[in-house]
């Protein structure tokens, strides 16, 4: 194969600039950058890369045009896979799919797949591309999508492309989901998101906020008002707390409420948004996946002097990203590894002033293939906090299961149940992403929406 050309790493914001706001910290690749890149792909017969990807890019097609430059034609191939790449190209775990199965990465560093799909995607954006005419009225039929999270905004996308009527219904005020109300500004500008909304608002797509399905109304109202299928992707967005003493101290935050309120509603910009967040002087976050990071990184930005990540096993099982736990690092996020929460101490006017810890070590793997954490007798410690926020994973919310009849379950979660087509037991009900699957990523959510998409198609065409 003869020597492998060094990966192009994109460029980063200095640390002690980007702690202080929320703008994004990657800055993309540039022109030069992203041809280099690109030209580096082995254009592989087996294509591993496209095998290795949820929603099967196809990584060697977008690369060789963007060799080219050609751009355009890029990012049509782009799209034919991935409805919504400006946003994965940012938060898919790529370093462990596509990259990860590149064959370069066998002799030295896999192409920079991810950054290379956000570079089309980014300069799509700027440009005007993606928009698109929609089809004729020949096949049309209804489909209401509920939840406008990465699975929602894929089905919509697939079905509005197939010509079909859609309508999202959604809770919050803003599209997007998890990408909004979950991920902060700093990593995924809200702006971004807009855009790709924006196209497929271009593409026929229609939004109703402010809708609680299971609430507001029922699944069956759906079908009864006229819908050929209806697709649930609500996700898991209900917090998960550890049941310890004095959990229920002020200024304890779930990761939902903290990133919420910060970045969704806007309380880095109090008073003139009026969702107010105290953030202390030491703050301390329970985890270590991409949320416990989010965290950890808002609330040096909401001011913090000192915020420790708490987490019981070390940094080789963390399941953050490791881009995302190096950019905590430099922006100065202390680590405590082998530490477990005990309890939390309260003080006199009812707020957080610290935890207890108790020293962990690492015993047998359990059923994820980590080592298990064990207690060290007489290793507790106290850790100051005035501020403290938990994240250790979310839970599917069981509305739409609770008030659909006949509606199948899966597991403690009431997760719902589905066959291989992502149908439900109920005719013509879909659904797909987190409530399928448990807490999952970005990019997996999107590929078993384009699954059900595909199938909601095919029944209704059938």
């Amino acid at each position: 194969m003869g020597k492998v050309q060094p990966r192009v790493r994109m460029a980063k914001r200095d640390p002690e600039d980007r702690v202080r706001d929320f703008n994004e910290v990657a800055v993309g690749l540039t022109d030069e950058e992203a041809a280099y890149e690109a030209s580096r792909c082995l254009m592989c017969p087996k294509q591993p890369c496209i095998a290795a990807c949820p929603v099967g890019a196809l990584v060697p097609l977008f690369m060789r045009a963007v060799k080219d430059k050609d751009l355009g034609k890029a990012y049509d191939i782009v799209r034919e896979k991935n409805r919504i790449p400006a946003i994965s190209g940012r938060v898919c775990p790529q370093e462990t799919l596509c990259e990860e199965a590149c064959t370069l990465a066998k002799v030295g560093s896999p192409v920079a797949i991810g950054a290379v799909e956000r570079y089309i995607a980014d300069y799509a954006l700027k440009s005007g591309l993606g928009k698109e005419i929609r089809p004729g009225e020949e096949g049309r039929k209804r489909v209401a999508v509920v939840g406008s999270g990465p699975a929602g905004l894929t089905v919509a996308a697939e079905m509005a492309a197939k010509g079909h009527e859609v309508k999202v219904f959604e809770a919050l005020h803003k599209p997007g989901g998890v990408v909004v109300y979950g991920i902060p500004e700093f990593r995924l500008p809200k702006k971004i998101v807009e855009q790709e909304v924006d196209a497929l608002r271009r593409q026929g797509v229609e939004f109703e906020h402010g809708v609680i399905i299971g609430r507001t109304m029922k699944v069956k109202d759906l079908f009864d008002d006229g819908y050929d299928s209806v697709f649930v992707g609500t996700g898991a967005g209900s917090p998960k707390f550890m049941g310890l003493p004095g959990e229920d101290s002020n200024y304890i935050y779930s990761s939902n409420e903290f990133l919420t309120r910060i970045n969704l509603l806007k309380a880095y910009a109090f008073p003139t948004y009026g969702t107010p967040v105290k953030v202390g002087r030491k703050v301390v976050v329970i985890g270590a996946g991409n949320t416990a990071m989010d965290s950890a990184r808002t609330a040096l930005r909401m001011g913090a002097e000192e915020v420790c990540v708490v987490y019981r096993r070390t940094r080789a099982e963390m399941p953050a990203r490791g881009e995302e736990v190096l950019n905590a690092e430099e922006e100065g996020v202390q680590f405590l590894m082998l530490s477990s929460p005990l309890r939390f101490l309260g003080d006199e006017r009812g707020g957080v002033r610290g935890v207890e810890l108790q020293g962990m070590e690492l015993g047998e793997p359990d059923e994820s293939g980590r080592r298990r954490p064990k207690p060290v007798a007489g290793s507790e410690s106290l850790k100051a906090a005035e501020t403290v926020v938990i994240a250790i994973g979310n839970k599917v919310n069981p509305l739409i299961q609770m008030t659909t009849p006949g509606l199948e379950t899966a597991g403690e979660e009431g997760l719902i149940k589905v066959n291989e087509a992502y149908e439900s037991s109920i005719k013509g009900l879909y659904a797909a992403g987190d409530v399928v699957l448990g807490e999952a990523t970005v990019i997996q959510a999107m590929g078993t929406g384009q699954k059900a998409a595909i199938s909601m198609q095919h029944r209704m065409t059938a």
